[in-house]
C-alpha cells in the first residue's frame, strides 16, 4: 500500500552545489558525544494477518505470526544516534521486570551505555505493544505508571548525568511524560547543562504549559503539540495558511522559553525553523509512502542533535533532519537509520534516482524490511537495451503483480553474449539510470551471469514475472520459486515492439 509517491526533480546548480556540501558535512561529522535524557519505553510489536471477524464481539481476530521488541521513547533516540555514528549516553529508569530485562539487552546488543539508567523496582518499565495486520496497526496496550519519581531516584539520575557531562557536545531531552521529566527535574538539567556550556534540544510532551523547558536552546514540538502549548490553530485549512500562526506560535515559545529556536514539524509539510529575531521557514520535505510515524520525531532529534553537536547552521541541521524523519515514516515501527542511508537519499535528492540501483547485500536489508511490512515482493529481469513503450507497459504489469519490484538488468558483458556485438546501445549504468527513473521500478540489480537464477534465489521473490515469450522456453528460476509457495506470471507483450526491430529500423534509415 502506498500513501504518496514520489517525483522526480533534476537540481538547478545552486541546489546541486548545496546538496554535495551538505552530504560532505554530513560524511565527515565526526562522533560527536551526546547525552540523552528521557522516558525508556520498550516497544512490542506483533505482526500477524486477520482473515475473520470474532463470533464473540465485532472485532478482527489476528492470527499472530511473528513478535518482536524494540527500543522505545528515549531508547529510540540513543539507538538512532548510535546509527548515525555518534557516542550516545542515556539516562533514565526502567522497573526490576522483564521487559527492563529485555530493554537493557537490546541496548547491550547495540553496543550502548547503560551506565545512566536507574533501576526502580517499586515501578513497571513501560511498555506498548502494538498490534499489526500486514502494513495496518489495529491496536495498541499501554502498561505504565506515569507519577512522578522519588525525590531519591531524581538525584541519583542527576548525579550520574553530572558525571557524563566533561566532554560532551550537546544534551538532549525525550518526554513522553511518564513521570522522569518533572518541571524540577527539567530546570535542573537544563540549568547544570547551560553552566557546562552544552545546547539543550527538548523533544516536548503532549502538554499545554513548557515552562519547564524554559533555557533550552531548541524545542521540536510537531504540529499538533505546537497548537496546544501555543493556543494557536495551526491545522490545515482549506485555502488558509498557516505560516502567519506558526510564527506567531514559534515567537512565542522563543520569547517566553528564552529559547535560541523552535522547530515545529508538519509531517508531509516538512519543518518549520523559527529562529530567534529572524523570520520563519518552513522547509519542505518530499512526498513519501507513509507507513508509520512512530519514531519520526525520534530520529528528528536524534539527526538535530548530532548535527548541532557537530557545529552545524541549524539551516542545515534541519535539512537533515528532514530527510531522516521522511525516510523514517516509510519504516514500520522505531527502525534506526545510518549515516550511509542519509547519504544515499541526499545522492538521490534532488538529483536523478540513482539510489534505486543496489547490490545484492543492499537489497537484502531492503526486502527484509519490505516483508516485515507485509509486502510482496515481485522480480523480473532483462537487457532493456533501448527503452521503448513495450518495456513500459511490461514493468507496469509487473508492478501491479506486487507491492515493490525488484528489476534484475543484465550487465553489458552478457548483453553482448546475448545480443552480439555492437549491443548495449546505452551502458549498464545508463540502462540502470533510466529505469531507475520510473516510479514502477522500486529497485535495480545488475548481474553478469548468464541467467538470473543465482539472483532470484538470493531475492526470493513472492512473484515471478516474465514476458509470454518464455512460455515455450522456459522461465528461469520457475522451480525455485515454486518450492515455497511463489508464483510465476507471464505478461502479455505489446505487438511489434522490440529493441532489436527499433535499433535495425534507425540503422536502415541511417544508410538510407
Amino acid at each position: 500500500m502506498r500513501l504518496c509517491c514520489r517525483y522526480f526533480v533534476w537540481p538547478s546548480w545552486y541546489e546541486w552545489k548545496k546538496v554535495n556540501s551538505l552530504a560532505q558535512k554530513l560524511q565527515n561529522l565526526g562522533k560527536p558525544r551526546i547525552l540523552v535524557v528521557g522516558d525508556l519505553i520498550l516497544d512490542r510489536y506483533v505482526w500477524g494477518e486477520v482473515e475473520r471477524i470474532s463470533p464473540e464481539a465485532p472485532i478482527p481476530v489476528l492470527f499472530a505470526q511473528r513478535q518482536e521488541a524494540r527500543l522505545g521513547g528515549a531508547g529510540s533516540v540513543v539507538s538512532n544516534l548510535k546509527a548515525l555514528g555518534a557516542e550516545a549516553l542515556i539516562f533514565g529508569i526502567v522497573g526490576a521486570d522483564e521487559p527492563a530485562r529485555r530493554f537493557l539487552s537490546i541496548m547491550k546488543g547495540l553496543g550502548l551505555l547503560t551506565r545512566g539508567i536507574v533501576k526502580e523496582p517499586s515501578r513497571p518499565t513501560t511498555q506498548k505493544t502494538r498490534f499489526i495486520a500486514r502494513v495496518q496497526h489495529i491496536l495498541r496496550v499501554d502498561e505504565e505508571v506515569v507519577s512522578c519519581l522519588s525525590e531519591k531516584i531524581e538525584t541519583k539520575i542527576l548525579s550520574r548525568l553530572k558525571k557524563e557531562l566533561s566532554g560532551s557536545s550537546a544534551l538532549l531531552l525525550s518526554d513522553y511524560n511518564k513521570g522522569l521529566l518533572s518541571p524540577g527535574v527539567c530546570r535542573k538539567i537544563i540549568a547544570t547543562a547551560r553552566k557546562a556550556n552544552l545546547p539543550v534540544l527538548v523533544d516536548p510532551a503532549r502538554i499545554r504549559d513548557y515552562s519547564k523547558y524554559k533555557g533550552a536552546y531548541l524545542v521540536t514540538p510537531n504540529r499538533e503539540e505546537a497548537a496546544l502549548a501555543s493556543g494557536l490553530e495551526l491545522a490545515d485549512k482549506a485555502g488558509k495558511s498557516i505560516v502567519a500562526n506558526l510564527e506567531k506560535a514559534g515567537a512565542k515559545f522563543i520569547t517566553e522559553l528564552k529559547l535560541a529556536a523552535c522547530a515545529v514539524t508538519l509531517h508531509d509539510q516538512g519543518i518549520f525553523l523559527k529562529r530567534k529575531g529572524k523570520k520563519g521557514q518552513i522547509f519542505p520535505t518530499r512526498p513519501r509512502a507513509a507507513y508509520d510515524v512512530t519514531g519520526a520525531g525520534d530520529m528528528v532529534l536524534a539527526m538535530l542533535g548530532a548535527t548541532v553537536a557537530a557545529g552545524f547552521s541549524l539551516e542545515d541541521a534541519v535539512t537533515l533532519a528532514n530527510i531522516a524523519g521522511g525516510l523514517e515514516v516509510e519504516r514500520i515501527g522505531v527502525v534506526p537509520l545510518t549515516r550511509q542511508e542519509i547519504l544515499a537519499e541526499l545522492a538521490g535528492s534532488p538529483a536523478h534516482e540513482t539510489r534505486k540501483v543496489k547490490s545484492r547485500t543492499e537489497l537484502k536489508g531492503l526486502l527484509t524490511e519490505h516483508r516485515r511490512r507485509g509486502e510482496r515482493i515481485v522480480f523480473t529481469n532483462g537487457c532493456f537495451d533501448v527503452l521503448h513503450a513495450g518495456h513500459i507497459k511490461f514493468l507496469h504489469f509487473a508492478r501491479s503483480q506486487g507491492d515493490v519490484l525488484v528489476l534484475g538488468l543484465n550487465s553489458d558483458a552478457s548483453v553482448r553474449k546475448i545480443k552480439g556485438p555492437g549491443r548495449p546501445i546505452y551502458t549498464q549504468n545508463e540502462r540502470a539510470q533510466m529505469l531507475s527513473a520510473l516510479a514502477d521500478v522500486d529497485y535495480v540489480v545488475i548481474f553478469g551471469e548468464p541467467t538470473p537464477e543465482k539472483l532470484i534465489q538470493a531475492v526470493k521473490p513472492d512473484v515471478l514475472v516474465k514476458g509470454e515469450d518464455w512460455k515455450e522456453k522456459g522461465v528461469v528460476g520457475r522451480k525455485f520459486v515454486e518450492t515455497y509457495g511463489g508464483k510465476v506470471i507471464l505478461a502479455p507483450l505489446v505487438q511489434g515492439l522490440s529493441s532489436s526491430d527499433i535499433i535495425r529500423r534507425a540503422r536502415k534509415k541511417e544508410k538510407s
